[in-house]
């Protein structure tokens, strides 16, 4: 196995169990239920050998922390990206529709990054990780973490909500020109704010608006939810949808065209986008 993370132990006065002790020395394992789960999977050595939750630390010991086989025979997923902004600390990358961002499934964009990202050159690189999920029939932009630094900073951007995503969709029916959509999803609050940019008739679906979309909340299918409870459903969803209006073989017209955010490194402002899919522009 591939050696993750290193650290070496300072003097201590008093001998201390390598579970407790190991609790925030690496930064990809922050609780102690989760150095007690590396411990038993085999994935911490000290000086060299596997160790156990019965180890003490006395003092000067180099603890290494591996990288599970698994994560090693994941990497070499050849699936080319289109990478639209790179550096030591993070990426973003363009994911295309119809495929898994992460999961169980080999064929994810999570296991292609390694073969189309650079290798960072600062000392806390790791394997590069999604920050957020996009869904399966979903494109778009999808930022990617480079760092044992920048993958737990970067989500605690988006969990304060200092990361604005910018989405473009194609909406079924008669809209309202703009405004605002706060149906709770699973008992948890979600707002969604819409605008709706160009319009046009449709003798199937009566009417195709090209919306742009601003998620406020981070809550799972909160997009196509929301359009759908308001009566007007993304056009290609098989999941939310109106009887007999259901767009086959198109796939869905969802896009993740913007993010916005302060590199938390550099400091420098950061706003990309990626142009509309061409499927949308087959209508608009």
């Amino acid at each position: 196995m591939k050696i993750s993370e290193t650290h070496i132990v300072k003097n201590i006065k008093i001998p201390i169990r390598l579970q407790e002790y190991a609790v925030g020395i690496f930064k990809t394992i922050l609780t102690k239920s989760g150095i007690k789960k590396a411990i038993k999977k085999g994935l911490i050595k000290v000086n060299g050998k596997t160790a156990t939750t019965a180890l003490y630390i006395n003092g000067g010991e180099t603890i290494n922390l591996l990288e599970p086989e698994a994560c090693l025979k994941k990497k070499y997923f050849n699936f080319p990206l289109e990478v639209l902004f790179e550096d030591d600390y993070l990426a973003i990358i363009h994911k295309p529709a119809g495929i898994l961002v992460s999961g169980n499934s080999f064929a994810t964009i999570d296991n292609a990054l390694t073969q189309n990202l650079q290798k960072s050159t600062v000392f806390n690189a790791t394997r590069p990780r999604p920050i957020h999920r996009l869904d399966y029939p979903t494109s778009g932009l999808l930022l990617i973490g480079k760092t044992t630094e920048s993958i737990p900073v970067l989500n605690q951007l988006f969990e304060k909500k200092e990361i604005q995503k910018t989405y473009h969709a194609i909406c079924i029916g008669k809209m309202e020109r703009s405004g605002e959509i706060d149906t709770p999803i699973d008992g948890k609050n979600a707002v969604t704010s819409f605008e709706v940019i160009q319009s046009v008739e449709s003798s199937r679906f009566d009417f195709l608006n090209l919306v742009k979309l601003h998620p406020k909340t981070g809550r799972k299918h909160q997009l196509r939810n929301h359009l759908f409870t308001i009566g007007n459903p993304i056009l290609g969803d098989k999941e939310y949808f109106l009887e007999n209006k259901i767009l086959k073989g198109k796939g869905l017209f969802l896009h993740a065209s913007t993010l916005t955010f302060t590199h938390p490194f550099s400091k420098k402002n950061i706003t990309l986008t990626k142009e509309l899919p061409k499927k949308f522009k087959k209508i608009f």
